[in-house]
């Protein structure tokens, strides 16, 4: 199970770049050591949830969702003329993997952000199944996400033996991410795209890159 922004897309700066503008327009503001400190890589609504609490004592619910629909509108924008670039590693590991395992993108990205990224690349379609936040409300570090895309999995092929916990492997980018997969009983392995290897350790693997590394390697490493 893939998270998509910094695992596989190499995208995270625009991502907060219109994030912090629309926090700025409803009066809110985020900066960039926040968001990879104090926030560990909450999704976009969990953290705007939270610097609504802190500013206003409560969220409200009707601006929650303007800051939310107007940052995906600015995403959108700047994906017209700027497409999401892969990591050039991507490719040829989700590849392989294709040809022993069952995949899975998990994120709390939306769904046309993630379609419009993988659209006419060479994985486009390796993918069971993409779980986005437009499928589940709540996200990372609470494991619901990761619980969800194993219950989806396992009703696709419903005759036993069904998937478990512990023979999924979530690969992520961020602490709250890898919280997430540890919570729900599964492996976990941490790539440094985004924070330091030190943020990460408490996933079974943390590497630096997915580049040259053999996921059935992977498999015997961590199973």
């Amino acid at each position: 199970m893939f998270d998509f922004n910094g695992v596989i897309a190499d995208d995270e700066t625009p991502h907060l770049r219109c994030f912090q503008q629309a926090l700025a327009e409803a009066g809110l503001s985020l900066s960039k050591e926040e968001y990879y400190g104090t926030y560990l890589g909450m999704d976009e609504r969990t953290c705007a949830t939270t610097l609504l609490e802190r500013r206003d004592g409560s969220c409200d619910p009707t601006i929650h969702a303007g800051i939310i629909e107007r940052k995906a509108g600015l995403f959108r924008a700047h994906t017209a003329l700027h497409k999401p670039v892969l990591f050039p590693w991507i490719a040829r590991f989700v590849q392989r993997a294709a040809g022993t395992s069952r995949l899975a993108v998990a994120s709390g990205g939306r769904r046309e952000q993630i379609l419009a990224a993988l659209t006419g690349t060479p994985i486009e379609q390796a993918f069971e199944m993409i779980v986005s936040a437009d499928d589940y409300a709540v996200g990372k570090p609470d494991p619901a996400i990761y619980e969800f895309t194993l219950r989806q999995l396992n009703a696709r092929m419903p005759r036993p033996p069904l998937l478990k916990a512990s023979e999924c492997l979530v690969i992520e980018d961020s602490r709250a991410g890898v919280l997430a997969g540890l919570k729900a009983g599964m492996r976990v392995l941490a790539i440094a795209t985004t924070y330091p290897a030190s943020q990460l350790a408490e996933a079974h693997l943390v590497l630096s890159t997915l580049d040259g590394v053999d996921p059935a390697d992977l498999a015997h490493r961590l199973f």
